[in-house]
């Protein structure tokens, strides 16, 4: 009955969000990832850290701990998460937390996980409860408990899994529950890269694309990525595309500063978005304080995505002030939108 039970699960729609990558397969970003932490640029911390306990394992000739990233979205969580298996030289199967929709989901992959493999899942802070509760003895014991019939019938089986590697990324560490959380033996967060790194991040991309650039265009590309190696990678392809067709195809600072106008990129990298979620606070509600859902519904955008997408970088430079009354616009941002800055809030 229990290998009935379990080829069910495994035949289960959800289960091609866990398909392992295939080279041939993979997307033209994963071409822009180093392969090795020897090549990873930047987070010198979790490097070293990774480095430690790879080779440690390797010399125990045992998997690597649990693993789990934190910090906000485009730092290269899951590009360590490829690193890992690379340097282990194991398979990875990449899922997220909002497409493990049953416990059969996740149970369809991990009883095809060997020994050593990875599976990787993005947001998984989303991942329901119920799927959750499944995570706990597969993390811990490398098992699963099955329950059979009901009442007074009820029965329950354990069924010994491989053993597997758990690597997690969230954004949103706070909302990972503290069994699930603390059952990861590698926690470690990203945070925004340094300017140099990302100057460092330009290079080796367009090396890899075939693209002439300047140290003038790398710094200006750098200095409007908002510290994020996903968004500098994202400018250069546009910057890119701009020197191809309105220019000698070469990339330099002018190349840069008129192609990220198109864009909508600003000096500090301040998007759009951006820029109307400062507008809205300064305009609207008079620098603040206010809470997140009244901007949120003002500009009609998605709270998560203003608190994970928009938030942390103001708030890294400055331009937003997080209070218990709500947010609040700095003189910095005030400055910067050419507003007139109210005296009796500074």
């Amino acid at each position: 009955m229990t290998d009935d039970l379990l080829k069910h699960f495994s035949t289960g729609d959800s289960l091609v969000t866990g398909e392992c990558l295939q080279e041939d397969d993979a997307p033209e970003i994963l071409s822009l990832r180093p392969e090795k932490l020897m090549d990873y640029v930047g987070q010198d911390e979790v490097v070293e850290t990774l480095l430690i306990a790879i080779e440690a394992a390797k010399q125990r000739q045992e998997p690597i701990d649990h693993v789990l990233f934190h910090g906000p979205p485009g730092l290269g969580k899951t590009t360590l998460a490829h690193i890992i298996a690379n340097e282990m030289g194991t398979e990875l199967t990449v899922t997220s937390g909002p497409a493990l929709e049953k416990g059969g989901d996740l149970i369809g992959i991990l009883t095809h996980l060997e020994t050593g493999d990875i599976l990787f899942v993005d947001e998984i802070h989303r991942t329901p409860k119920m799927v959750e509760e499944f995570l706990y003895p597969a993390m811990e014991d490398f098992a699963i408990d099955f329950v059979f019939d009901k009442g007074i019938h009820a029965r329950s089986h354990r069924y010994k899994l491989n053993h597997f590697v758990m690597v997690g990324a969230t954004t949103r560490v706070g909302l990972l529950s503290s069994p699930l959380r603390d059952r990861f033996g590698i926690i470690r967060s990203l945070e925004f890269y340094k300017h140099e790194d990302l100057v460092k991040i330009v290079i080796r991309s367009a090396q890899l694309m075939n693209l002439e650039i300047d140290r003038d265009g790398a710094h200006e590309l750098a200095r409007r990525s908002r510290g994020t190696p996903r968004i500098v990678n994202r400018l250069l392809k546009r910057v890119r595309d701009f020197a191809q067709v309105r220019s000698d195809g070469k990339v330099n600072q002018k190349a840069v500063e008129e192609g990220l106008k198109l864009e909508g990129v600003d000096q500090e990298g301040l998007t759009p978005l951006d820029r109307r979620y400062l507008a809205t606070v300064i305009d609207y509600y008079h620098g603040g304080p206010v809470g997140i859902e009244a901007i949120s519904a003002t500009l009609q955008e998605e709270t998560d995505t203003l608190v994970d997408m928009v938030e942390p970088y103001l708030l890294k430079i400055g331009f937003i002030i997080r209070t218990s009354s709500g947010r609040k616009a700095s003189e910095a941002a005030y400055r910067h939108l050419g507003k007139k800055i109210q005296a009796r809030l500074f």
